[in-house]
C-alpha cells in the first residue's frame, strides 16, 4: 500500500504521472486497480497521447508514423483502460478528456521527433512542472507517484515525467506537499521473474525473454531501497484486462505480456515503490521508509 497523510474526513487521493498512455497500466496498475479497491480516490494524468509509439496489430499499421491519427486511437484506448482501472483521469494542460494536452510525445533521444516544438523532453523544466503543478492543485493528493530518475527504462518523456513530477511537489508549501514515490523493482523479484518467464512463456514463437542481451531496466534496484509495495493477486486481474485495452501497444499472454519489441515482462501481481526526495529526485532516505 502507497500511504500518505490523508485529509480527515475523506478517503486517501492519490495521482499518478505517467507519460503516455499504457504506462499508467503497465507500470503502476497493480497499485491503480489496488488503491481503487481500498475505496481510496485514484487518479491518473497523463502527459503526452503517444504520438511517436510503434503499432503492433498489422490491421492498425497505418497509425504508425501519423501523429495525430495515432494520438486520437491511443485516446480511445487511454479511456477504455482507464475506465477497466476504476481511475479519474487527466490529459496534462488540457481542459478536459476532449482537448489536446499542452505537450507531445518526444520519441527516443536523436529521432525527428525530440526536435517537435510540442515535445514534452524539450519543454522548460519549469513550464512542465507547472502544469503538474496546476492539476497538483485542482486535485489536492496525499501521494503523488511517478517513475524514479532514470524513468524506468530511460525514455526523454518518462524522465521529463519524473523532473516535472518532483519540480511540482517541491513547489507545495511544507503543509501541503504530499508524499512522493518513484516506481521500482526488486532485484530479487526481478531474479524470479526470469525464472518464471523461462518456464511458461512459448519458447518457439519468437518472443525475446529477458537475459544476458537484455540487461535489467535501469529501475531494478536492490532490495533495501523499496520502502513500499503493492502485492495483489485480484488486482492482477484488473490490470491484465485494462492492458488488453492498449491494443496498439501491447500483446497480453497467460500471465505475462510483450511490447513491440517481443521482449517479454511477468504480470506478477506485485509492484514496487521508494520514497522520493522530491528536491534530489532520489530515494529518502536510501532504503529507510
Amino acid at each position: 500500500m502507497l500511504d500518505g497523510v490523508a485529509t480527515p474526513g475523506r478517503a486517501p487521493r492519490l495521482l499518478f504521472v505517467h507519460a503516455h498512455p499504457d504506462d499508467e497500466t503497465l507500470t503502476t496498475g497493480v497499485a491503480l486497480a489496488h488503491h481503487v479497491a481500498r475505496g481510496d480516490e485514484v487518479h491518473v494524468l497523463t502527459c503526452t497521447l503517444g504520438e511517436e509509439g510503434e503499432v503492433i496489430p498489422a490491421g492498425l499499421a497505418h497509425l504508425e508514423g501519423d501523429g495525430p491519427a495515432l494520438a486520437a486511437h491511443r485516446r480511445g484506448e487511454l479511456a477504455a483502460a482507464t475506465d477497466v482501472l476504476g481511475v479519474h483521469h487527466h490529459l496534462l494542460g488540457a481542459a478536459d478528456a476532449d482537448h489536446e494536452p499542452t505537450f507531445r510525445d518526444s520519441g527516443m533521444l536523436g529521432t525527428p521527433a525530440a526536435e517537435h516544438p510540442r515535445a514534452f523532453a524539450g519543454a522548460p523544466l519549469t513550464a512542465a512542472a507547472a502544469a503538474v503543478g496546476a492539476v497538483l492543485e485542482a486535485v489536492r493528493p496525499d501521494v503523488v507517484v511517478t517513475y524514479d530518475a532514470t524513468g524506468g527504462y530511460g525514455h526523454p518523456d518518462h524522465v521529463r515525467a519524473h523532473e516535472a513530477t518532483a519540480a511540482a511537489v517541491a513547489d507545495r508549501p511544507e503543509t501541503e506537499r504530499p508524499v512522493l514515490y518513484g516506481v521500482v523493482q526488486r532485484l530479487g523479484w526481478a531474479g524470479e521473474d526470469r525464472a518464471w518467464l523461462a518456464e511458461h512463456v512459448p519458447a518457439d514463437e519468437g518472443w525475446v525473454l529477458p537475459g544476458e542481451d537484455n540487461p535489467y531496466a535501469a529501475n531494478v534496484v536492490p532490495d533495501e531501497v523499496v520502502t513500499h509495495s503493492v502485492e495483489d493477486l485480484a488486482a492482477r486481474e484488473v490490470q491484465t484486462e485494462a492492458l488488453r485495452a492498449h491494443e496498439t501497444q501491447v500483446v497480453v499472454g497467460d500471465g505475462w505480456y510483450a511490447l513491440s519489441n517481443r521482449l517479454v515482462f511477468r504480470l506478477a501481481g506485485r509492484e514496487g515503490y521508494a520514497r522520493l526526495d522530491p528536491v534530489s529526485g532520489r530515494p529518502l532516505p536510501e532504503g529507510a521508509a
